[in-house]
């Protein structure tokens, strides 16, 4: 059984990384090709590269099911592991209509989170989650249905439009979410549930083999279709694991960012301006999110900063929070 957890996780990279260049040239024979904002060039780059990644993640998955149910005889947990994946599957569809018509028909930012929503009915209709909780001041309490029809939605949506709002750097995105998802694999690994290690291995794989196109100066973006998805996950696994709190940590950065995008009531870009050597300034006097707060620290320090500065120091503040939780 180890030998075939290995073989999928392998499998998750190899066809993420077959197929993202394939989409790369797709992508951009079809226009769906965006500017890069932080370079001072602005060339164009594909878009939307993250149906490779989800590609990759459900493939393999379902790669490791047929082997579990023809070789192994075995349909353990396999409710929940579909489950898990047509959450997946829906938010990537959810992601793809934003990535292509979300512009065009003028989607608003509050409506996102609602129709995200619909992503987390297939767990919601097998009642998922453990619905004891633990809450400050107020000890052990049960909050039983509550828990799969109002909670179990409102992770899923928030996670998902969460994990959108740190991004537009060169490999950020993928970065973060490898980092997350890595954690949660660990600690549920060592809580003996193995399938939902695998799952969050997986996704993290795929996350790297993308990562190798999408690091600076990237070929291919992500797009809604992979931040959407990867959101989604990280919201299911801490769900089906019952890592609901390390999952929470690991969002700090998310959370703050939530406050520093509400100062600027949404309205405000990441981005920074590129000068002439590429090297970036802030777009605005005020501060609208943790990409300008790296921006304004590492400035101070070097005196010049670069893309990969901030990309870098982000997943630098991700990996120590999820060291922390792992120590």
């Amino acid at each position: 059984m180890e030998t075939l957890l290995i073989i999928t996780i392998i499998l998750a990279f190899l066809i993420t990384f077959i197929i993202t260049p394939y989409w790369i040239k797709r992508a951009k024979k079809a226009g769906l090709a965006g500017r890069d904002i932080n370079k001072y060039e602005k060339p164009l780059i594909a878009e939307s590269g993250g149906i490779a990644v989800v590609a990759g993640f459900l493939i393999s998955m379902l790669f490791y099911i047929g082997i579990k149910t023809f070789y192994f005889k075995t349909s353990t947990n396999l409710i929940e592991i579909f489950a898990l994946l047509s959450t997946v599957l829906i938010i990537t569809i959810i992601g793809l209509i934003d990535d292509i018509l979300g512009w065009k028909i003028g989607i608003r930012q509050w409506q996102k989170p609602l129709i995200c929503l619909l992503a987390a009915i297939p767990l919601m209709v097998i009642n998922i989650g453990n619905t004891e909780m633990i809450l400050p001041l107020i000890g052990n309490i049960n909050v039983g249905l509550m828990y799969p029809l109002l909670l179990v939605p409102v992770a899923i949506s928030g996670a998902s439009n969460g994990f959108n709002m740190i991004g537009g750097y060169n490999g950020l995105e993928a970065g973060m979410g490898a980092i997350i998802l890595a954690t949660l694999g660990i600690i549920v690994y060592s809580t003996g549930q193995t399938w939902i290690s695998l799952i969050a291995f997986c996704m993290v794989f795929a996350l790297l083999a993308f990562l190798i196109f999408n690091k600076h100066p990237a070929k291919v973006f992500p797009g809604n279709i992979m931040t959407y998805s990867v959101g989604a996950l990280i919201a299911g696994i801490a769900i089906i694991g019952n890592v609901e709190k390390a999952a929470i940590i690991l969002f700090t950065p998310y959370l703050l960012e939530l406050f520093l995008k509400a100062r600027g009531r949404f309205q405000k870009e990441s981005f920074a301006k590129p000068n002439k050597d590429n090297s970036l300034e802030l777009l605005y006097p005020e501060t609208y999110g943790l990409e300008h707060v790296m921006l304004r620290i590492i400035k101070k320090i070097k005196g010049k900063v670069y893309e990969k500065d901030i990309v870098r120091s982000l997943w630098l503040i991700e990996f120590v929070i999820a060291l922390l939780i792992l120590i």
